[in-house]
């Protein structure tokens, strides 16, 4: 009888407990010829031994738990607010903002973004925020403002924020202020030794005071690209041994001192030169304060991300810039290697965010004052009309940011197999999502392979394809 009773309660159960659904591979595609943009294709189930029997195979292995993500985004630039802000409708600057950094269908869900302290090319004109008047020193920051990043800036940033609570914000200046530097100009020069206690103050009342108007500051770097001296637009050198005793000397005690928790990179430059930010973290001080490694994309190769990255693993890596432009106007050329590079390269060298230059520009590459005359954005806002076009970079960046969310763990997938070039993501949520760029120009049939999910999928040539289960 009791072993009747136990009997009924098994089917009894069985019956009851819904049954678990295998698995749909869902997937979306973007091919160089444009014919299709991020474009969702009918979702396919498990596949048979039969239907993938001698395929290449792409292993996702979720045991192999790299670093955690931030996220993935652009900058919102002078240029990009004042478009946003003046060129755009209240209806039209909702659309676009929802677009880029909201979660719902069809939104790319952009979770990180960089703004600039002061002045840089992609602004209307040239300022720090503490110019005082006839350029006079001002060692006590009395004429420190910042009213105009309130203009435009942090207006746009609020409403991300307002959009996508998620979102975290970096802050790197072009330049000191001009009464701080050798050259006394906002362009070229260094920062005089002296002005090293009031420039670590500097960063303290821009971080304590754009929190108060709503704007954190989650991550910082203290010089945009310090190996440079533009002769058009502001700009900073500082060598690595210099930086490294301003971080362990000045704003490490200073940032103690206010009780500022900003997370601090350095370099925020080229790939080309990772001696530099071995150099400072070669200083026990600084190393102490670091959080990581901001790099750009403009020289160099990607792996120098990894070479950093092996000698100091507990320090994060992030891509904090890269533009596109008219330098490489072919979509699917550029498209490609934005995939291959930014968001497959960088991420398996350990980078925790990904971002590009410009959020938007207008139809003439601007606004700007000196710098680049050509670069690209994610979108272009026509300045007459307000019209929106979107680029190969909002494509590019839409395979990820769309589907890889915050705080999701890069997992385990080849880095290469044959034409393909893969990276793979598990989100917090357990859901997978695997990019896979074809650089071949045939289409590639193939296998993907986790666990005991096998499914068949297929990548056009010269396109990228997100897939999520």
């Amino acid at each position: 009888m009791r072993a009747l009773n136990i009997a009924v309660v098994a089917l009894t159960l069985a019956i009851a407990m819904p049954a678990v659904a295998a698995p749909k591979l869902r997937a979306w595609v973007t091919t160089g010829d444009k014919t299709q943009l991020l474009t969702a294709q009918a979702p396919s189930s498990l596949a048979t031994a039969d239907q993938i029997a001698g395929l290449p195979t792409l292993v996702v292995d979720p045991k192999e738990r790299r670093q955690s993500m931030v996220g993935f985004g652009g900058a919102i630039t002078d240029a990009s607010a004042w478009l946003i802000q003046t060129r755009l409708s209240p209806d039209q600057r909702d659309k676009l903002l929802r677009e880029l950094y909201g979660r719902g269908e069809g939104q790319l869900g952009f979770s990180f973004t960089r703004i600039t302290i002061g002045a840089s090319d992609f602004s209307l004109d040239h300022y720090s925020l503490d110019d005082g008047p006839g350029g006079a020193a001002d060692p006590k920051l009395e004429h420190f403002s910042l009213a105009r990043p309130q203009q435009y800036v942090f207006p746009t940033v609020r409403a991300a924020l307002r959009i996508n609570p998620a979102l975290k914000v970096m802050a790197s200046p072009w330049s000191a202020p001009a009464w701080m530097k050798t050259s006394g100009s906002l362009i070229q020069g260094q920062l005089k030794p002296a002005a090293y206690p009031v420039y670590a103050d500097f960063f303290a009342r821009y971080v304590k005071g754009a929190r108060k108007l709503g704007v954190p500051t989650d991550y910082l770097s203290i010089q945009n690209e310090p190996d440079f001296e533009p002769d058009s637009y502001p700009g900073m050198r500082w060598p690595a041994p210099d930086r490294a005793r301003f971080f362990g000397e000045n704003l490490a005690p200073t940032f103690k001192r206010e009780k500022i928790a900003t997370r601090v990179l350095d370099w925020d430059h080229n790939w080309d030169q990772p001696q530099q930010p071995l150099t400072v973290l070669a200083d026990p001080k600084a190393k102490a304060f670091l959080a990581g490694v901001a790099w750009h994309c403009y020289a160099g190769e990607v792996s120098a991300q990894d070479q950093v990255r092996a000698a100091h693993p507990d320090e994060d890596a992030f891509l904090t810039e890269c533009s596109g432009g008219q330098w490489a106007p072919k979509f699917d050329d550029s498209f490609a290697w934005m995939v291959e590079n930014l968001i497959i390269g960088s991420t398996r060298a350990g980078a925790r965010g990904v971002l590009m230059w410009n959020l938007a520009l207008d139809e003439t590459f601007g606004p700007h004052k000196g710098g680049c005359n050509d670069c690209r954005a994610f979108v272009t806002i026509d300045s007459r009309t307000g019209a929106i076009t979107r680029t190969q970079e909002y494509y590019a960046f839409g395979h990820a940011s769309r589907f890889v969310k915050p705080g999701a763990t890069r997992i385990g997938s080849p880095a290469k197999l044959g034409d393909l070039r893969t990276v793979a993501f598990q989100n917090r949520d357990g859901g997978r999502v695997l990019i896979v760029l074809n650089l071949g120009p045939q289409p590639a049939t193939f296998a993907i392979s986790e666990g005991a999910n096998r499914f068949r999928a297929t990548a056009p040539g010269r396109a990228a394809v997100t897939f999520v289960w």
